[in-house]
Parts: C-alpha cells; sequence; structure tokens
C-alpha cells in the first residue's frame, strides 16, 4: 500500500523566493468550466467547436533547452493547422541577447508565431514563445510575464510554467518535454499528469541532449514517447478519447456500460500481474486513472482493455504506475508540521533518555520526503536539547520505483521547498539536485511495503500517514487505523492530512490537534486482539536447524568430513584486522557474542583471559610471518574454568593474495591439584614449595609474555599516533583549501551550464540565419545568372570581392582572381579605362553609363554605380555589363540602308519627291 499525495494547487513552501512581477496579476481567477469538445471522426479533425481562451481551451505546454530549436522545428512542422489548440513554448534562452527564435520556428510551422508579451491572452491556433530573461506563468486564459529572481543556473522555467498550467486548466492542459540538459521539467510534468492532463516526451535516442527526456520519463512512467515529428499524431491521436473523457456527462461511460465485472476484470487481471489489491481503493479514483490509461491507448471499451492487459505485460506496469500517486513535498503544509514539531516531537525528545530511541514510521512515503523532513525536524530538536537521543525513521511504500528515488535521496526541487537555513545545513548540492546529508540519511530506512497484507512495524512513537486514507474505502480506512494503534506504543501519536480523519474509532485515538489531524493512541487491548482476527500476521524466524552431514561421494569422503567434525580442534579464520572470516567447529567455550552492536572481531567475541592474549598473538604472527603459541591460558565460562592452548598460524593464498590467520583453540590438561586439595594434603611442605615454584614461573612467563605485547603495542600506538596526527594536520589545512575551491568550482559550474545552454540555443538560432543568409545567396545568384547581366563587384580599393560569368567576356576573371585589383586583370576592352572611371565613381558617388566595345566586336553598355548597403554605407563599386551587340549592328544596318538610299536618289535625275503615310515630305 502506498501513499498516495494528491497534487498541490499552489506552492506553500514559505521559503519561496521573491518574483518580481513585470505586471500586475488579474486579482481573480475565473472558474473552470467543462469542456465542451466534441470529437470528429477523424484523428486530425478539429475539436468542435474550437474553444476559446475563456473556455477549457487545451493548452500545450512544450519545453525545450539545450539542442531544443531543431525538436521544436520538428514538433511544430508536423502539427495539424486545424486543431484549434493553443501551443507556449519556453525554452532556456540567452537573457543578455535578442532571441530570434520566433523567425525561425515560423519558417516551419504553418500556424502563427508569436512573441509573448505580458498579458497576452492564450489564442487557439498560435504558437506563443517565451521571450528572453522572462519567466511565465499561464492566469485566467492570460500569459503573464516575471523577472527571474533566481540566478543563472538555477531557473526552473519550465517547471514553473507547467505547474502553472496544471493548475489553470488541471485536464486540458498538455506538457511536452523535448531536448535538453538537466532535469527542469520534470517535475512539472509530473503535475500536469496527477492534474489529470496528457504527458508526452521526446524519445531519448533521437534527442541532441537527453537529459531532460529522462528526467521527464522518470518522473511520469506513463507519459507518451516519440519522436519529435511523431509527438503531434501521438498527441492528435489521445485527444480524441481525452476531450470526450472530460465531457461531464461521459466521465464514466466506458466503465458505466461495462459495470462492476468490466472494472473487476481490469483490477483481477492488475492483481494476478503484479500481486497488489486494488479493490479496496475508492472506485471512482481507480476509474480516472483507468480510463486515463484507456485514452493513451486509444481504447473505447473496458473490455477491450482488459484483454489489452492479459496481452501487453507493459500496460500493466504503466498502470500499475499511474494508480500510484507519489506527489509529495518537503515539509507541505508547513503549519501542520510546525504543530507536529511544537506539539509532539518537542515533548518527545525531552522525556527520551539518554540512549532511548524515538521510532517514527512514515506510512505511504512516496519519494521520501516526508521522512527526511521529520527526521530534520528531530535533529533539530536534538542539537537543542538531546544530542544524546537516537532516531530511527522507516519510510515505507508500494512503490518500488518511488522507494528508490528515496534511498538515492537527491531532490531537484529541493530549494523552493526548503528554507535557505536547512538547505544549507541538510542538503549537499550535487548535478542532478539537492542530496540529504549522511547524517538525516542514516537515520532513515526505506523499503516497500504494502500496508494491506504487510507486518507493520511496533512500538513506534509516530506514524505519518498523510493523503492515504483518501484514496481508500472506509472499511479499510477502519482496518488501518486499527493496524495503527496496534504498531504504535502506549501514549503514541498518529499525524493524518487535513482531509483525513479517524472516523468513529474514538475508542482508540483520542485528538490532540484536530485542525492538523494530531491523535494520541489510547490503551486497549481490541486492536491487537482484532489485528490478530483479520490475519494481519506473519511469519517469525524459525532457529536454524541442526545441520547434518552431506552426503559423501564414497567412504574416504565420509571418513575425512567424520575425522575433521569430531577430532579436528576448533579453529577460527579471520584476516588482519582480526575479522572473522569462517568459524570451524564448536568455539562456544572461548568465544562468545559481545554485548551491543553486533561485531565479527575476534578479540572483541573472546572470553575473559583470552582477548589481550589473541590481540598479541595475532600481532605477533602478522610482525613475523611465523607460527605463535600460547599454552595454557585459562578463561572462564560461567563459573567453570577451563585452559586453552591457542595457536595463530599465517595463511597466505597463492602469490598476491591477503594475509590470512588460522587460530585454532584446543582444550589443555587441566593443572595439578592445589596443596590445599586432599590429593595433596599429605605431602608436606615440600609438594608446597613445588607446586609455589610451578605457579611463580608460570606467572612469570605470563607476566614476561603480557609486558612484550604491551610494550609493542604502546609503540605501535605512538607511532600510529604520531602519524595520524600529522596526518590530520594536513587533511584538515587540505580540507579547507578543497571546500574553498568546492564551493568556488560548484559556482563556477552552475554559471557555466547555464551558459552553455543558452550558447547552445543562440547557436541553434545562427545556424538557422546561416541556413537562411545560405538560401539568399543562392536565390541571388541564380538570379545573376538567369539576367545575363555581367557583373563585378568592387571594394573601397577596387579589388574584386565577387562577379558572374557572364563578366568573364569583358574581364578575364577566374575563381583566384578575387581580392586581387582589378587594374591588374587584363580586360578585353578597346580604348575604354574602365578602372578610372570606377574610382571617379567612387570619389563622386555619381553613376556613369559608357557604351564599349570588346575586342571581339561584342558590344556592352557599361554602368558604373556606387555599391550601398542597408544603411546606406558606401562599401565600394558595381560594374555591369549588359550585351547590346544586336542593338549596335541594327543602327549600323539602319545607318547603312539611309546612306544607300541618299546615294540612289542623288543619281536619279527625274524630279523626285517621297511621301510618308501621312504625305508628308521624306
Amino acid at each position: 500500500m502506498a501513499a498516495r499525495k494528491p497534487r498541490p494547487r499552489a506552492p506553500t513552501a514559505p521559503t519561496a523566493r521573491p518574483r518580481k512581477r513585470a505586471a500586475p496579476r488579474p486579482p481573480v481567477k475565473a472558474p473552470r468550466r467543462p469542456s465542451r469538445a466534441d470529437p470528429a471522426t477523424s484523428d486530425l479533425a478539429p475539436l468542435d467547436p474550437p474553444p476559446s481562451a475563456g473556455s477549457d481551451l487545451v493548452i500545450v505546454g512544450l519545453g525545450a533547452s539545450a539542442g531544443g530549436l531543431e525538436a521544436l522545428e520538428a514538433f511544430l512542422g508536423h502539427v495539424p493547422h486545424d486543431l484549434g489548440l493553443a501551443y507556449v513554448v519556453v525554452q532556456h534562452l540567452d537573457p543578455e541577447h535578442a532571441s530570434v527564435l520566433v523567425e525561425l520556428l515560423q519558417r516551419s510551422c504553418p500556424l502563427p508565431v508569436v512573441e509573448v508579451s505580458d498579458g497576452m491572452t492564450v489564442r487557439p491556433g498560435t504558437v506563443h514563445v517565451i521571450p528572453p530573461n522572462r519567466e511565465m506563468e499561464v492566469f485566467d486564459g492570460a500569459l503573464l510575464l516575471t523577472v527571474p529572481s533566481a540566478p543563472r543556473g538555477q531557473r526552473m522555467a519550465i517547471d514553473g510554467f507547467f505547474r502553472s498550467l496544471a493548475d489553470e486548466r488541471g485536464p486540458s492542459a498538455v506538457g511536452v518535454v523535448l531536448s535538453g540538459t538537466g532535469s527542469d521539467g520534470a517535475l512539472g510534468l509530473r503535475a500536469i499528469h496527477d492534474a489529470g492532463g496528457l504527458c508526452l516526451v521526446q524519445e531519448a535516442a533521437s534527442a541532441r541532449f537527453d537529459g531532460m527526456p529522462a528526467a521527464a520519463r522518470a518522473a511520469v512512467p506513463t507519459s507518451q514517447v516519440g519522436r519529435a515529428d511523431l509527438l503531434p499524431a501521438l498527441l492528435a491521436s489521445a485527444l480524441r478519447t481525452h476531450v470526450r473523457r472530460l465531457r461531464p456527462a461521459t466521465s464514466a461511460t466506458a466503465v458505466a456500460r461495462a459495470g462492476a465485472a468490466g472494472l473487476g476484470r481490469v483490477l483481477a487481471a492488475l492483481r494476478v500481474a503484479t500481486g497488489r489489491d486494488f479493490s479496496l481503493y475508492k472506485r471512482s479514483s481507480v476509474v480516472r486513472r483507468v480510463e486515463r490509461r484507456m485514452a493513451a491507448m486509444a481504447i473505447e471499451s473496458i473490455e477491450a482493455y482488459a484483454r489489452f492487459l492479459r496481452e501487453h505485460p507493459a500496460e500493466v506496469k504503466l498502470l500499475f504506475q499511474d494508480l500510484l500517486i507519489n506527489v509529495t513535498a518537503f515539509f507541505r503544509d508547513p503549519e501542520a508540521f510546525e504543530a507536529l514539531r511544537a506539539g509532539v516531537l518537542a515533548a518527545l525528545v525531552r522525556e527520551k533518555g539518554a540512549g532511548d530511541t524515538i521510532r517514527v514510521w512514515v506510512a505511504g512515503c512516496a519519494s521520501g520526503e516526508e521522512a527526511y523532513g521529520i527526521a530534520i525536524l528531530l535533529r533539530e530538536l536534538m542539537d537543542q536539547e538531546r544530542p544524546d537521543v537516537r532516531v530511527q525513521v522507516f519510510g515505507t511504500d508500494l512503490d518500488e520505483d518511488a522507494i528508490a528515488t528515496a534511498r538515492a535521496g537527491v531532490y531537484p526541487a529541493a530549494a523552493e521547498q526548503v528554507s535557505p537555513e536547512r538547505l544549507r545545513r541538510f542538503f549537499v548540492r550535487e548535478d542532478a539536485g539537492w542530496r540529504i546529508r549522511k547524517e538525516i540519511r542514516d537515520q532513515v530506512v526505506f523499503a516497500v511495503q504494502d500496508l494491506i497484507k504487510d507486518p507493520p512495524f511496533t512500538r513506534v512513537d509516530l506514524i505519518s500517514c498523510r493523503n492515504v486514507f483518501i484514496y481508500l474505502e472506509p472499511a479499510l480506512q477502519e482496518r488501518l487505523l486499527t493496524l495503527f494503534h496496534y504498531a504504535l506504543r502506549p501514549g503514541g501519536v498518529l499525524f493524518l492530512s487535513p482531509a483525513e480523519g479517524v472516523g468513529g474509532r474514538t475508542d482508540l485515538f483520542a485528538p490532540i490537534d484536530r485542525k492538523w489531524r494530531l491523535f494520541r493512541a489510547q490503551r486497549s487491548a481490541a486492536s491487537a486482539r482484532e489485528v490478530l482476527a483479520s490475519g494481519l500476521s506473519w511469519v517469525r524466524s524459525h532457529g536454524a536447524r541442526e545441520p547434518g552431514l552431506p552426503p559423501a561421494s564414497d567412504h574416504a569422503e565420509l571418513t575425512r568430513r567424520l575425522l575433521v567434525q569430531h577430532h579436528a580442534p576448533a579453529a577460527v579464520l579471520v584476516d588482519r584486522a582480526g575479522t572473522m572470516l569462517y568459524i570451524h567447529g564448536d568455539t562456544g567455550p572461548w568465544l562468545r557474542p559481545a554485548p551491543g552492536q553486533p561485531s565479527l572481531s575476534l578479540a572483541e567475541m573472546a572470553r575473559e583471559g583470552l582477548k589481550h592474549e589473541l590481540r598479541a598473538a595475532l600481532q605477533r604472527a602478522a610482525s613475523t610471518g611465523k607460527l605463535v603459541l600460547r599454552q595454557g591460558l585459562a578463561t572462564a565460562k560461567g563459573r567453570e574454568a577451563r585452559l586453552v592452548d591457542l595457536t595463530v598460524r599465517p595463511v597466505t593464498q597463492g602469490k598476491g593474495g591477503p594475509l590470512l590467520f588460522l587460530v585454532t583453540f584446543q582444550a589443555a590438561p587441566p593443572r595439578p591439584s592445589s596443596p590445599s586439595s586432599p590429593a595433596t594434603r599429605g605431602r608436606g611442605r615440600g609438594g608446597a614449595r613445588a607446586e609455589d615454584a610451578r605457579r611463580i614461573k608460570e606467572l612469570t612467563r605470563s607476566l614476561a609474555s603480557t609486558t612484550e605485547s604491551l610494550q609493542a603495542t604502546i609503540e605501535e600506538q605512538q607511532t600510529a599516533h604520531e602519524e595520524l596526527q600529522s596526518t590530520n594536520e594536513e587533511l584538515q589545512s587540505t580540507n579547507e583549501e578543497v571546500q574553498s575551491s568546492n564551493e568556488e568550482l560548484e559556482t563556477a559550474k552552475e554559471e557555466l551550464q547555464s551558459v552553455n545552454e543558452e550558447l547552445t540555443t543562440v547557436n541553434a538560432e545562427l545556424q538557422g540565419k546561416v541556413e537562411q543568409l545560405t538560401g539568399m545567396q543562392d536565390d541571388m545568384k541564380n538570379l545573376l545568372d538567369a539576367i545575363s547581366v555581367g557583373t563585378v563587384f568592387l571594394d573601397e580599393r577596387l579589388q574584386v570581392k565577387r562577379f558572374t560569368r557572364e563578366a568573364v567576356r569583358v574581364y578575364r576573371l577566374a575563381p583566384g582572381d578575387l581580392g586581387r585589383p582589378l587594374a591588374d586583370i587584363k580586360s578585353n576592352l578597346v580604348d575604354h579605362d574602365l578602372v578610372a572611371e570606377a574610382r571617379s565613381v567612387l570619389e563622386t558617388l555619381v553613376p556613369l553609363e559608357r557604351e564599349v566595345r570588346c575586342a571581339d566586336g561584342a558590344w556592352y553598355l557599361a554602368r558604373v554605380l556606387p555599391y550601398r548597403t542597408v544603411d546606406n554605407v558606401i562599401r565600394g563599386v558595381v560594374l555591369t555589363f549588359t550585351d547590346i551587340s544586336k542593338r549596335v549592328e541594327a543602327e549600323a544596318a539602319a545607318r547603312a540602308g539611309r546612306e544607300l538610299a541618299g546615294r540612289i536618289v542623288e543619281t536619279v535625275h527625274e524630279p523626285l519627291l517621297v511621301l510618308d503615310g501621312q504625305l508628308r515630305v521624306v
């Protein structure tokens, strides 16, 4: 049973940074009206009638970062123009430069593309683009711009817009995450998902940068995935069923037609595949989640969806993920956590004694923020009052992925939910977000648990189970209340959400704070009986059976095993540190478990009389590499004194292997009876002196061995202490330098990462401009070639910049002549110096026109014009050559004809008069 966290409607954390408003926010939010969209038969047909901005207009939020221009062009280039949707593009742009994103997107998008101005109304069939250095929200059908207050590298513009979109449009919101680095957009997409909207993610393999798509996919596993150019088709297909589901009259049509049997088949398929039973979840919640998956798969019949589940195991996992609502935050409902801190945790810390443990169970912890939050509150109280109290927090949830996130302890949105003081005290900044510090992480244990059938934790001081009951039927709520009462110690506290309560179980829980749902467990034996009667017991661990002899392959093997088992001495294999690796035989007379935290240290487990000898023997064997024997060591097991011969034998595991030690324990024969015993009472003074001498010899040998061992230990400790002290001083100095350098590098890294994303975006825009200019250059070349006019472009120094192929007939130009002065290039002109005339035009700015002739007899009309830029700046001269050879030939022929006619007239002796058509004398 997992925690089911409802989507927060607005940020409630008191630590949110102030935001600079570019314009005042509208004072009142218009009430949301149900969609009147009616799907058409075609996937690409418009949502009839197209919604206006004031109704439940479907708004598609597009989030992208590095490499996003290519993905945006691919997406918008395949968007059907008649769907009637509104598109809003949020991209990480360079805040210090004007963006050309609108112009670049307009080239490939069939819809109008506009840059957002503050207060602009969202229009259907339009693409709205965020301007640089702005954050954006949607409110009451208008796009509101704000000046970012967070430094570069920490801005989450896409998350902010997606959250506002989820809050504004709810089920009519669509979130699309495209190429980009980092995790911006993941939390916002989760908010859209929890609001009932559609979520689409670019396929990571097709994205230039897969950071954002991967983070979004992890946040919303049920989102639809595809290439950027295929996502519009997926959106259009899913939107048909999705919009039909939003209509109030048909909100549960599929399930209503099938009845309880249809839904039961779906839940049965889910139970068979996952082992989890959702039949006691609230029916309305389960229906909404099932129909959302049906919409995503474009399946209209619940019977067909039940068959689809049986045939597609992957869909079972997606439905299971959709039913688990893992939405939580640090210190959500801050006033509730303050009431918990002041009214419960403070008293709990004060009443605990030194060394006592505070046990907390967070049932339904989702991704772990609540469990860590309670651990942080306890840590703060312990620092103030009782630092010697220990804390153990258990966080459990049904969702394995959520538990994995909780165990990792990395939260990208921690800076928005936690105060700056707590952020510095309990978190460490990393690439993926903010990581919980080790002192808090070590206090929290996470586990996958189903509250319905798995055993509870017991004797806990506090159970926090917030926003779980709101998704359960009353019968299951009452059963869990009984379970929690059984788990709490007498006087323990139950912490619920403001929307939950204990119902009629006032016999089990008494209110502490009714507003914030804090209840104290009352003494009652009923809950224990009810828990046992309900079958919520679990299998306890059984003692290990005495191992028997494994079957032997032959009699020789059986004999060897019997000899080893019954005649070989008890032995322990240890490493250099004295950690036990393997135990053979009965070591009970010589070793026993040490009290306190379990340990595998051989010296710690040795009985009285053996600890010092064991340490000394291990040290000597390690330093000399030879066998060490200690005989007649006395130890005690209860009141019975025993003697043991101790052997430490160095063992090597081949060349380069670690050095191990085999420690054997063999019972020694008992010492002779003392003089006062009946056996020696008659021996007289001679026997007493011999016994005393023997005893003195043993004590002297033992004292010498102990002195030797102690002296070696003291010398080793002194040397190690000096080395450690020197190393510690160096490490402290190095640590301070590294810490300072690390902070500087962290800051520089964040800034560089942000600048890199912005530069990538600018580079993509410039690349688009270059492609556009290349196209214009190709157009100009084809234009000049098509009009067959020779053209030569000269700079201010009359050097050749560019020329057309027709100009080669006038000047002997080659591609290698670019940059050479025109005067150095031989021309085909006869008796004309255009270089001097070009210099004159450059000085006077007066255009010049001449008819010139080439050596091959061709005539050209040469024009010399100043080269003017768009800003009316003179940057050189343009020479154009228009072929007029035919016109010159025609004029010459006409002149020759007139001359011939004149000569003919002159040779005629009769009077002659030539008239034109109007009888005028020619």
